[in-house]
C-alpha cells in the first residue's frame, strides 16, 4: 500500500495525490473505505481522517487536496450537500474541469439523494446497495478510466438484443445500457465525466409473471 498521505509536495505546487477524498464526518466511515481501496490499488490518496492528525493545520490540507491533487471524489449524502466545506471542495474541482475533461471530479453517492445543481450534470457512480465486492469493482473502473480517459467497452460483444428482450408478459426497464455493475444513462459510457449527462443510476430488477 503506498504512503498517501505524505505532505511533501513539489516545489512547483504540482500533483502530489490521484484523489482527495472529500467528505462529511456523518460519512467518516464512506470516504476511509473508499480511500482504503483505492490506496490499495496503488492510488495516492490524500483523506482528512488519515492525513490531518494532530498539529497539522487543517485549512492548509483542505487546500492542498483541491490544489494538488489530480482529482477529487466527492461522498454524496444528503449530508454532504449541507457541509459548507464539503461543497467548497467539490466546486473547487468543478471549477478547475467545468465540461469534464479531464474527469476530475468523481461523484460518489453513498445513499440515495438528490443531485443539485451543476452535480446532477456529473456521470457519477452508486455504491450502496451492493456488496462489498460490487462496490470496489464500481469503484475502482471509475478511478481507472478517470485517469487514462478510456471509455468503457466492455471485453467482449453484448449480447444479441433480441436474444436477451424480456417476455410480453415482464415488467421494469432497465434505463440504460449495462456494463458491469452499472448501467449508463441514454448510451453514454460509465465513469465518464460529460458535464452534461446525468448519473450512472443501477438498474431497475426486470421481473417477469408468476
Amino acid at each position: 500500500m503506498t504512503n498517501g498521505g505524505s505532505s511533501a509536495g513539489p516545489a512547483d505546487g504540482g500533483v502530489v495525490w490521484d484523489f482527495f477524498v472529500s467528505y462529511t464526518q456523518a460519512d467518516r466511515g464512506w470516504a476511509e473505505w473508499i480511500a482504503w481501496q483505492l490506496e490499495d490499488a496503488g492510488y495516492r490518496v490524500l483523506v482528512q481522517a488519515w492525513d490531518f492528525v494532530p498539529g497539522s493545520n487543517w485549512a492548509r490540507g483542505m487546500d492542498d487536496g483541491v490544489r494538488m491533487s489530480a482529482r477529487t471524489v466527492a461522498v454524496l449524502s444528503g449530508a454532504y450537500f449541507r457541509s459548507v466545506f464539503g461543497t467548497a471542495e467539490w466546486q473547487a474541482a468543478w471549477a478547475a474541469d467545468p465540461l469534464g475533461e479531464q474527469r476530475k471530479l468523481l461523484v460518489a453517492r453513498v445513499e440515495d439523494c438528490p443531485r443539485p445543481g451543476v452535480l446532477a450534470q456529473v456521470v457519477g457512480i452508486d455504491i450502496f446497495d451492493r456488496s462489498q465486492d460490487q462496490a470496489r469493482t464500481v469503484l475502482l473502473q471509475a478511478a481507472e478510466l478517470a485517469i487514462t480517459g478510456a471509455r468503457a467497452k466492455p471485453p467482449t460483444p453484448p449480447p444479441f438484443p433480441a436474444d436477451t428482450a424480456p417476455s410480453a408478459g415482464a415488467t421494469g426497464a432497465t434505463g440504460g445500457i449495462q456494463v458491469g455493475d452499472v448501467s449508463a444513462p441514454d448510451g453514454q459510457a460509465v465513469g465518464v465525466n460529460y458535464g452534461q449527462v446525468a448519473q450512472i443510476r443501477t438498474p431497475q430488477t426486470q421481473q417477469g409473471n408468476s
